[in-house]
């Protein structure tokens, strides 16, 4: 083997142990029980994401694609990494990148939070802005030819980077939290798409091991997941970008595996807004939007469960926190401007709180 291969190899173990290491000094993120009345007879949990050094759940995911880079000898030292994101997941791989020496460039909208472009910032990286989100993707490959770097993408390798039967991922990690709650095994898991990789993960995993869990998707207007998914259309795209950050895609990502979903639930971009509003009041979590579609999705849930007299539980995530959204989200003006009005679903959330009762049109 020549000198400069073995080079590479000794920086690469370098990179991987200091990941590793990273991670061994990093406790499991809390799964915080949230109260529901207990003659329901239904337990709601929602693991909080947002503790992550990096602050989102897109932690997980950077770590594993880095690895999943090195390993396969796409990344070696002095690398330009190069991604395609909506901020969460650019924020991470900002994290990991200033980790192991790596110079980093994010390709997001112009609509991303500036919350979120100025950790990218501060880890970091650096941050060049499209008009649209179908743009990200040929954006991200010339930077990375330009610059004769490494598109990272997110949207491709999500699904094959992360480990499903086990090794640390999300779906053990909750298996594990649960183990001595009244209903260790849920009834439902309620997660987002961005990149379909963590429904993927936890798909699989509950298939993998045999759990009688079922997955629930959400997913917001504007989104061809749902829509792909409901009509089983692999390459379907709406063109047209999301407007509850992190989650959501114009088009059908390769790391989406529908077949392990075993339901979807559209939920109005208004309504996750209201989610997020409501989970702070319910808990005290202040989180970020697409938690609020999590809550959405397992309130229509929870109450399909109470109207059949099923007991057990249910399990969600907290995203990503509020503090990113301060400018956007928890902004009145900013929601008015955009024509994102949250009361009239917050009334339906507090009819649900109320008697477990839900629309039959939502």
């Amino acid at each position: 083997m020549s000198t400069p291969r073995n080079q590479d190899r000794t920086w690469a173990n370098e990179a991987i142990r200091r990941i590793e290491a990273e991670n061994n000094r990093s406790a499991d993120t809390h799964l915080y029980a949230v109260p529901l009345p207990e003659h329901w007879g239904v337990q709601l949990y929602f693991k909080d994401e947002s503790t992550h050094r990096s602050g989102s759940l897109k932690h997980r995911l950077a770590r594993s694609l880095f690895l999943y880079g090195l390993v396969n000898g796409w990344i070696s030292e002095g690398t330009t990494i190069v991604e395609a994101s909506s901020g969460s997941t650019a924020v991470s791989e900002a994290y990991f990148a200033r980790l192991v020496g790596l110079p980093f460039i994010a390709v997001m909208t112009r609509t991303t939070s500036p919350e979120k472009i100025a950790l990218i910032e501060e880890f970091g990286g650096a941050c060049l802005l499209v008009d649209h989100a179908s743009e990200v993707y040929e954006a991200a490959e010339n930077v990375a030819r330009t610059t004769g770097g490494y598109y990272m993408d997110q949207f491709t390798f999500a699904e094959r980077a992360t480990d499903w039967r086990g090794n640390n991922n999300i779906a053990e990690s909750i298996f594990e939290q649960l183990a001595l709650e009244e209903h260790p095994v849920p009834e439902w898991i309620v997660v987002g798409a961005g990149t379909g990789g963590t429904s993927a993960t936890i798909g699989r995993h509950l298939r993998y091991h045999r759990h009688g869990t079922r997955l629930a998707v959400v997913d917001p207007e504007n989104s061809a997941f749902y829509p792909g998914w409901r009509d089983g259309l692999q390459d379907h795209s709406t063109g047209m970008p999301s407007r509850i950050e992190g989650i959501g895609r114009p088009r059908m990502e390769p790391s989406f595996v529908p077949a392990v979903i075993d339901e979807m639930i559209q939920v109005p971009d208004a309504a996750s807004i209201a989610g997020m509003r409501y989970l702070q009041r319910l808990a005290g979590l202040r989180a970020g939007p697409s938690t609020g579609t999590n809550l959405w999705g397992v309130c229509k849930l929870v109450s399909a469960m109470v109207a059949e007299g099923k007991r057990g539980s249910v399990v969600s995530l907290m995203c990503d926190a509020g503090e990113r959204y301060e400018g956007s989200y928890y902004n009145p003006e900013w929601l008015a401007d955009r024509g994102l009005d949250p009361a009239p679903y917050e009334a339906v959330l507090a009819g649900f709180f109320e008697d477990a009762s839900w629309p039959g049109d939502m």
